[in-house]
């Protein structure tokens, strides 16, 4: 494979997860290297029901899949939103971290507001460099700044981390692995 495009058009794997670049602009690498491991995590999802995603990986950890879309989702909001764009925006669910289940939330819900909050992100950085500087309100660090590339390779590394456990909760879930 030699290009990573046709007539325009991402290449895409057998399971429609886009091929990042291989080559070219590093905006478009990277975006597309986020791309990459936001549809992995959805593909984790694919085809369960929400009883299925509530199924915690192993005692101790309370991890699930519906927990790992809620967190992404917060994560999504924080980086691009808050720290990116210097909004002050609250977090997305009742438990900031995103891991706790509600009852009434089900993995349509939960993956609505993700994607949604993927499309905000998107929006607010679509015109801003990458060498655009950030700043971190509040946690652990607050008032360090970050590039807007720096978040981009942080979030890659928080989605193939995160992918790396949604392997192993949908492989304890009904056995399918890979991808």
């Amino acid at each position: 494979m030699t290009s990573d495009t046709t007539a325009g058009s991402p290449l895409r794997l057998p399971d429609g997860r886009p091929v990042p670049h291989l080559s070219g602009d590093e905006r478009a690498m990277l975006e597309s290297w986020l791309d990459f491991h936001r549809a992995t995590l959805e593909l984790k999802c694919a085809g369960l029901d929400d009883a299925q995603v509530r199924i915690a990986a192993a005692e101790p950890s309370s991890l699930t899949l519906l927990g790992l879309v809620q967190h992404l989702a917060e994560v999504e909001r924080h980086w691009f939103l808050r720290v990116s764009g210097g909004l002050a925006v609250p977090p997305v669910f009742e438990d900031a971290t995103g891991y706790a289940l509600d009852p009434a939330r089900g993995l349509d819900e939960a993956l609505g507001i993700w994607r949604r909050e993927i499309a905000g992100g998107r929006e607010l950085c679509a015109g801003l460099p990458l060498d655009h500087v950030g700043r971190v309100a509040e946690g652990p660090m607050p008032g360090m700044e970050v590039s807007l590339r720096w978040v981009f390779i942080h979030m890659i590394e928080e989605y193939a981390r995160h992918n790396g456990h949604a392997d192993l909760l949908r492989e304890r879930i009904d056995g399918v692995t890979g991808a």
